[in-house]
This record gives structure tokens, C-alpha cells and sequence, in this order.
């Protein structure tokens, strides 16, 4: 994979769950819609803590951040599709984290909105927000542009050809596992 990834990150610590990711209250938002689906977007990271400052600036509806780096156990919590939803809508590309809740890590495969990078080493206590990084696939390397650094990460594997078809149904129409008809 020659894919590379660029921009500032958020930076967030452990146990980030789905409730700070999207608030219950906009789950009434319905992504198939376009314009639900921008608006879901707007409201990515919205519950969470205001000491980590504010994920998407006021009036905008994207994030300036394409990459979150994140501790350990991110999107714990309910199992809720909106929140890899939310984050790909919001403008996010991928997240390093620590470790994650298995559920959101399976949601962003079968939505195939966001690529979910794990550390080999805890990176949100020596990162800040708005650092440069780049996430190299074919390495498997994220570069903090910022620090001069180069970190390993773990292979995406599998997951990866299924994000990158956009999503479960989308790999399997791909694929021939299923009909393209469904």
C-alpha cells in the first residue's frame, strides 16, 4: 500500500467512548441522508471534556484534524455505528490509538469510514494537538513531522482492502461474495 495519510491531530487519552464521540442526542441524525450525514460530522467529538479543547471550530462543520491520536481503549461504550460515522463525516481519516473497544475498531471496518492504526508505544502523553504527522501504510509508520520522530504501528491487515473498499458490503460486492445487484 503506497497510501500516506497528512495533517495535524487531535490528541486525546484513554477511555474516549462513543457517547464523547457522538452524543446520544443526535443519533436521530440518519447518515444515509447527505445532508444528515454532513451534519452528523459537525457534532463529532462534542462530548468530550472541555480541557481537550474544541475538535471542530465554531461555525465550521469539518474538523482542521484529519488524524486523532488516542490512549487506550478508544470508542468504548455502546456499540453505536455513528461514531466511526460521525469521525469519517467530521473529516477524519484515521485514528491511532493505544488500544480500542473491539466493537468501534469492527465498526470502522464495516463502515469503512476511517482507518483504526494501533501504536506499538503510547504516543498521546508525548503528542500535542496540531503536531504535523504522517501515517505511511506501506511502513506502517506514523512521522510526527513536529517532533522529528517515527513511530511503528501495527499492520492494519485484513482490515485495511475492506476500509479502503468502503466498508463490509461494499469489499464483498468487490470481491464476489456477494451480488452486486444487492
Amino acid at each position: 500500500m503506497d497510501k500516506v495519510i497528512r495533517g495535524l491531530i487531535f490528541v486525546v487519552d484513554d477511555n474516549i467512548d462513543t457517547d464523547q464521540i457522538i452524543p446520544a442526542e443526535y443519533l436521530t441524525l440518519v447518515p444515509s441522508k447527505p445532508d444528515e450525514y454532513e451534519k452528523l460530522g459537525s457534532y463529532a467529538m462534542a462530548g468530550l471534556p472541555d480541557r481537550y479543547g474544541k475538535f471542530i471550530a465554531a461555525g465550521e462543520m469539518k474538523t482542521q484534524y484529519p488524524i486523532i491520536i488516542a490512549g487506550e481503549n478508544f470508542g468504548c461504550g455502546s456499540s453505536r455505528e455513528h461514531a466511526p460515522i460521525a469521525l469519517g463525516a467530521s473529516g477524519v481519516q484515521a485514528v491511532v490509538a493505544q488500544s480500542y473497544a473491539r466493537i468501534f475498531f469492527r465498526n470502522c471496518s464495516a463502515t469503512g469510514e476511517l482507518y483504526p492504526w494501533e501504536s506499538t508505544v503510547r504516543l498521546c502523553d508525548s503528542f500535542t494537538t496540531g503536531q504535523e504527522v504522517t501515517i505511511d501504510f506501506g511502513k506502517n509508520q506514523l512521522i510526527n513531522h513536529t517532533l522529528g520522530t517515527t513511530f511503528d504501528l501495527k499492520s492494519l491487515g485484513e482490515v485495511g482492502p475492506v476500509i479502503d473498499a468502503g466498508g463490509i458490503f461494499a469489499y464483498a460486492r468487490k470481491t464476489g461474495m456477494i451480488s452486486t445487484n444487492a
